[in-house]
């Protein structure tokens, strides 16, 4: 047998065992259409939003229909044919999945949508960590031959993230120091501001882990920060899409976040790019 042909079999063995996993998210993809074409067809789903929430909804609805539920079953299908790119961008629409349905199931108020929410939640998230553990992350590692794109993807991830929480807690620490609630948290009339929890608590710090474990080259981080990458890619959407929600219901529309989360989004969507193309092109069979 040929290098080639041992090197086709060994990846052959990883795609085997991730199909369960992809196969859960097409599911999860499916059912997170439906709801987010019931949610956007029945406005009693979130009559119980404040003026300042519902947009925002609206628009993740929105991206979730268009964008992360049509990538899922794209993407799981380019992996399931044997795609390591796909492979690892699905794993990034598998995290930005989980987040977002993790504020689903925790901020909107109980309703007809719930299971399917709680579900799209448990599936992403099972399929996610099923598809980490099955990933050959050395394999992955040796496929990236451009080591200037990494030094730079992974020191963007460690800014970006670090300028988010600076963000974050530069509204959270004034409150707590004058013990009012922040401002966000008011408007959407929350315990909390669901997004700075799971920011602070999980993604930022995991950002940040991910580009300093690239900077030491470490194989797990290779399969990781182009997950991240596309994380804070899908992130953005909604934020640009919620003023054109604001728009068309005749409110005040918060055009302001559109140039810098676009040029973040842009620059993310450029790294990624970047970083794919520099891996090689007998690394696409996983």
């Amino acid at each position: 047998m040929s290098e080639r042909d041992m090197h086709i079999t060994s990846n052959r063995v990883v795609f085997d065992r991730s199909t369960t996993w992809l196969w859960l998210s097409v599911g999860a993809a499916l059912l997170a259409i439906v709801g987010s074409v019931t949610s956007l067809a029945l406005h009693s789903i979130y009559a119980g939003l404040t003026p300042v929430f519902l947009p925002q909804a609206i628009a993740q609805d929105i991206v979730n229909l268009v964008v992360a539920a049509p990538a899922l079953l794209i993407l799981g299908g380019l992996a399931l044919r044997g795609s390591l790119r796909a492979y690892l961008l699905w794993l990034g629409v598998l995290t930005f999945t989980i987040y977002n349905y993790v504020i689903y199931a925790f901020s909107i108020p109980f309703g007809p949508l719930f299971l399917p929410w709680v579900g799209v939640l448990g599936l992403c998230l099972f399929a996610l960590i099923g598809g980490m553990v099955v990933a050959d992350h050395r394999r992955v590692a040796a496929s990236f031959t451009n080591r200037r794109a990494v030094i730079v993807v992974a020191w963007s991830l460690i800014v970006v993230a670090i300028l988010f929480c600076l963000l974050w807690l530069s509204e959270d620490i004034p409150a707590l120091m004058t013990g009012s609630m922040p401002q966000s948290v008011r408007d959407m009339a929350l315990p909390t501001n669901p997004v700075h929890v799971l920011d602070l608590a999980f993604f930022l710090p995991a950002v940040v882990s991910t580009g300093v474990q690239l900077l030491r080259r470490k194989a797990f981080a290779f399969t990781v920060a182009p997950a991240a990458i596309v994380f804070l890619i899908l992130t953005g959407m909604p934020i640009l899409v919620t003023p054109f929600v604001q728009a068309m219901r005749g409110e005040v529309a918060g055009w302001g976040v559109l140039v810098p989360i676009g040029i973040l989004t842009l620059a993310m969507i450029g790294l990624l790019i970047w970083l794919l193309t520099s891996m090689r092109a007998e690394e696409e069979v996983i």
